[in-house]
């Protein structure tokens, strides 16, 4: 989270299909809805704000998942008791207001499967999931704005396309691109992360806040994966890509008793955020690798350039000379590349005076 994440173009759509999933699973929970209710009339206005939507929440649900069709799942849900009805259209309620998790006194998150029946939470799960699994994929009911439309609305390739975009750091279309979390490469497969887990928080699978586009390697573990991204239902201590941002608040710098690259805080009180972002996608440990590399990387060009000298009876490097290649190369840094923050860093550690003399030192011995 060292680049700024915002939300693109295509995200009023995704808001718009999170609403109409919000709907429908209340509807589904309401005592007077039955399975005989689940037909395309019955789903029209008022009980969803638009015909189009109503239709295409229809056609959805003749889709088939897990050997059946999803219609069935639906109906399951309205065949269920009050109390597991009411249980469930609380943990909606509760869910759909990710946003109040980050406002001050909010209220309590919920941690544990709302309902007792296992079978009816998978029904719910298995129907929830696929508006991202199938109707995301397919295309939404939507265009990028939130305007509902009977066909061609923004689909999961749109909104990497989109997102890919909006966050390049470079003009170039043939420049790296930069993982939004990590600042490395995101590489030419990138993942769509639910923030919150899609297993754990089905109800947000479709969410405009809770969907981000990062590398692979932040996005499965032993990185983030599954990860919950709040203690025990309280966000207090965490970072959000768009609710509470980490972009501007973090800092790196390196400790060479450890020799480790750490990531922290720059103010106090987002000391614990940072050490549990640090902990989600093991951040200080990457970066160490990707310090320890870059590192190499020029160790190497100068001992091949001593070697050379060497061998040609020239004078070996001197402090001076070793000081204006880390800053030439330091000063030619872009902050469009990946690892640019890390590398940065290697470049001001190596310029530290017991530092850049111990490097000469290493280049002594050179034969």
């Amino acid at each position: 989270m060292l680049k700024l994440i915002h939300r693109v173009e295509c995200s009023p759509a995704l808001a718009a299909c999170q609403q109409l999933i919000r709907t429908f699973s209340l509807w589904l929970c309401n005592p007077g809805t039955t399975a005989a209710n689940l037909t395309q009339a019955d789903l029209q206005p008022p009980v969803l704000p638009s015909a189009i939507e109503a239709d295409w929440l229809w056609a959805f649900l003749q889709r088939i998942d897990v050997g059946r069709q999803l219609l069935d799942h639906a109906r399951q849900l309205a065949s269920m008791p009050i109390a597991e009805k009411a249980a469930l259209m609380g943990w909606v309620q509760s869910v759909s207001a990710l946003g109040a998790q980050f406002q001050p006194a909010p209220t309590a998150w919920p941690v544990t499967c709302p309902l007792a029946t296992g079978t009816n939470w998978g029904a719910f799960k298995t129907l929830i999931e696929a508006f991202y699994e199938k109707g995301f994929r397919a295309g939404l009911p939507y265009l990028p704005d939130g305007t509902p439309i009977a066909a061609g609305g923004v689909t999961y390739a749109n909104f990497v396309d989109t997102f890919r975009f909006a966050h390049r750091l470079s003009n170039d279309p043939n420049a790296r691109q930069v993982c939004v979390l990590c600042s490395g490469p995101l590489g030419d497969t990138p993942h769509v992360d639910h923030w919150v887990t899609k297993s754990a928080f089905p109800l947000l699978s479709v969410c405009q806040d809770n969907l981000t586009v990062i590398c692979s390697t932040c996005n499965e573990a032993p990185n983030k994966g599954n990860k919950p991204v709040h203690s025990a239902g309280n966000f207090a201590d965490w970072f959000h890509p768009y609710l509470r941002p980490a972009n501007g608040v973090l800092q790196l710098d390196y400790d060479s008793h450890a020799a480790t690259v750490r990531c922290s805080a720059i103010g106090s009180d987002d000391h614990p955020k940072a050490a549990n972002l640090d902990g989600l996608l093991n951040l200080a440990a990457r970066w160490t690798r990707e310090f320890k590399a870059e590192y190499a990387k020029h160790q190497d060009i100068l001992r091949r350039s001593e070697s050379r000298r060497v061998k040609e009876a020239q004078a070996r490097h001197t402090l001076t000379e070793l000081i204006a290649y880390v800053q030439h190369w330091s000063t030619a840094l872009s902050p469009t590349e990946p690892h640019h923050e890390v590398h940065d860093l290697l470049g001001r550690s190596i310029l530290e005076p017991e530092r850049a003399q111990a490097w000469l030192e290493e280049l002594a011995t050179v034969q």
